[in-house]
């Protein structure tokens, strides 16, 4: 199968988070199933073109009101010589630091245009390379021009025999600008309604993405029908009902390469489920690098996340009414936080610290670090308000970090709340986001460990043994895109 992924983001090349390590990840795995796979990003401003080969002629591009050129760097994706990668080079466009905006402008007020100016390229790239592909994979707002393109204007030029797939990585991201910028897209006003721009006077990309694509997935399958709740629609609930018939949920994979307890580079000690003493020399590790005391018999809670709304950071850090200050006074227990966001919330973190002799936390970020809280802590918490999928909570289980977590989204998907009844379970599971709630699942977690820790032990044994392979993920994207063409272009595809 023919698949071309249109995306802001891709690792190794840009990234601002889980997005960009799904798309390659999955269109990695495709490709070493046999499946023709290509990408096409921007190329931004730190991405090196010297290290790359320029596509010989410019290409021309119908964005915005006047025709514009660009050119077209390609290599090969780094650990995978089968999966291409292209990029539009656009000096206008993405010739600046940030991919969506930087901290003095958070969201570019041209986005409208460069994002366009990806999704033409797009297909003209396809014209270019006289390569069209079976499925069109957009992700996320950005991208959501592309269905728009294919469903109005492509699919009469060259394009019959091609669908369309849009994945939500997040549904809080749309993509919402004023009607005067609608110009920039480079189509004509009768799609303004048409193709479903048109919201509260000005322009909404994912809804016109979600009207125009023949099949549509989210990250997990919880949150494919948590979208379709006012609670969790952010406005668009309604139009994902009424297209639910074409929406699947499919749980996101894990790097498993990246993400191994057994072979992780950036780990002091490795360890297994056979010898967990690596485990228990990371935990004495994290807590010297920490400024911790160092206890084996002292849970260590960990938490690596970006401290926005999102996040549950209000009910777990939030003054004189938040969960952590209690957690840290009132039990036997240590938390290490690795963060950065809101402003007050690190300052708050900051004065924790201060307070707190088991409380402590690296404002910003290191993967190292990451990696280090994720083997040495014995809990992982995760109160999110909502979670597509989350990834942390994966890691977690894979390392033997029991993971605490709110019941939602890919959260819900992953982690089996403990009985202890039987046993049984890979985590601690809470389902109103609250400081109560917070504050009493993180004891029931320390009750467990100072009381049942066997049923700790064969929780851990429980979480590490699960496959979160991407090869899973891929078979059942590989049937969302047999349903597209028989929905899209009213063929089957044949193997």
């Amino acid at each position: 199968m023919k698949i071309l992924m249109v995306s802001a983001e891709a690792v190794p090349f840009a990234k601002t988070g889980g997005l960009a390590d799904m798309v390659s990840a999955l269109a990695i795995q495709l490709a070493n199933m046999g499946h023709d796979v290509k990408i096409v990003i921007p190329r931004y401003y730190k991405i090196d073109r010297k290290k790359m080969e320029q596509l010989p002629g410019p290409m021309a591009i119908a964005a915005g009101s006047v025709e514009t050129w660009s050119a077209v760097y390609t290599t090969k994706m780094p650990g995978c010589d089968k999966l291409p990668v292209y990029f539009i080079d656009h000096e206008q466009c993405f010739g600046r630091d940030g991919i969506y905006g930087v901290p003095g402008e958070t969201d570019f007020h041209d986005n409208p245009y460069r994002f366009a100016v990806l999704c033409h390229g797009a297909f003209q790239l396809c014209r270019k390379l006289h390569w069209f592909p079976d499925i069109i994979h957009a992700h996320d707002w950005s991208s959501c021009l592309a269905p728009v393109l294919l469903k109005f204007l492509c699919r009469y030029s060259g394009f019959e025999q091609t669908a369309s797939v849009l994945t939500i990585h997040n549904q809080g991201y749309q993509g919402q600008y004023g009607k005067d910028k609608y110009p920039a897209l480079g189509i004509d006003w009768g799609l303004y309604y048409g193709a479903g721009f048109e919201h509260n006077g000005g322009i909404n990309f994912l809804q016109a993405g979600v009207s125009s694509a023949d099949m549509i997935t989210t990250v997990s399958p919880t949150y494919a029908h948590e979208i379709q709740t006012r609670e969790g629609g952010f406005g668009m609930d309604g139009l994902l009902r009424v297209r639910g018939d074409v929406v699947r949920g499919i749980l996101n994979g894990a790097d498993v390469e990246q993400w191994n307890p057994e072979t992780d580079k950036r780990l002091p000690f490795n360890y297994s489920i056979k010898d967990m003493s690596g485990k228990a020399k990371c935990k004495q590790r994290l807590q010297e690098q920490m400024g911790l005391e160092v206890d084996p018999d002292i849970p260590v809670f960990g938490i690596v996340t970006r401290l926005v709304d999102q996040k549950g950071i209000g009910e777990l850090f939030g003054p004189m009414h938040g969960a952590m200050f209690h957690i840290c006074r009132n039990m036997k227990v240590q938390v290490v936080v690795l963060g950065s966001g809101e402003k007050w919330c690190e300052n708050e973190i900051a004065s924790l610290q201060y307070q707190l002799p088991n409380f402590k936390a690296y404002i910003g970020y290191s993967e190292d670090l990451s990696h280090l809280i994720e083997a040495g802590s014995d809990f992982f918490l995760m109160p999110s308000r909502y979670e597509p999928c989350g990834l942390n909570q994966i890691y977690s289980m894979l390392y033997g970090t029991l993971p605490i977590v709110r019941r939602t989204g890919g959260l819900a998907d992953t982690v089996q709340n403990y009985n202890q009844e039987t046993g049984e379970g890979t985590g601690f599971v809470f389902d109103q986001l609250d400081p109560s709630a917070i504050y009493n699942t993180a004891g029931w977690a320390t009750w467990a460990y100072y009381n049942r820790k066997g049923d700790i032990m064969k929780m851990q044994n429980r979480g590490m043994r699960q496959n979160f392979g991407w090869d899973i993920a891929a078979g059942k994207y590989l049937e969302v895109y047999k349903e597209a063409l028989k929905r899209g272009c009213n063929r089957d595809y044949q193997e």
